[in-house]
């Protein structure tokens, strides 16, 4: 009688309770952000090419008022755990709700902006926040 081969990693639970205590908070927040991409059907930022046409979801980084061109451009770093990608609003100083730690889908054209993906002037969903 011959056992079955034994995996060296333990399952279930506990290894999940092991992954959690030896990760960093960024990592947990990043692999959260992840899960949520896919559970709302959207891309992953990561997965996002040029000039293609998606739904990405996330969490604000940073909020920053930036003229382009001497337009106001309102510019949000997006990030999803997977990576992280520009949205700008241009023509606007501000929209209400659009501040760091809000999460959002938007819907758009990624573009490459000097090595980085960019979302101009997307259609957005605020996320409800943590608590509501």
């Amino acid at each position: 009688m011959t056992a079955a081969p034994r995996s060296d990693k333990p399952g279930g639970r506990f290894r999940r309770m092991l992954d959690r205590l030896s990760s960093s908070q960024e990592d947990l927040e990043s692999r959260e952000l992840r899960e949520d991409a896919e559970s709302t059907g959207c891309t992953r930022i990561g997965d996002c090419h040029d000039r293609q046409i998606v739904t990405v979801t996330g969490t604000l980084r940073t909020v920053t008022l930036r003229p382009r061109a001497g337009v106001p451009a309102l510019e949000a770093e997006l990030f999803d755990g997977s990576a992280a990608l520009d949205v700008v609003w241009l023509g606007r100083r501000s929209i209400v709700g659009i501040e760091p730690g809000r999460k959002l889908i938007a819907s758009g054209r990624i573009s490459m902006s000097r090595g980085r993906r960019v979302l101009f002037n997307p259609k957005y969903e605020l996320r409800p926040l943590g608590r509501e």
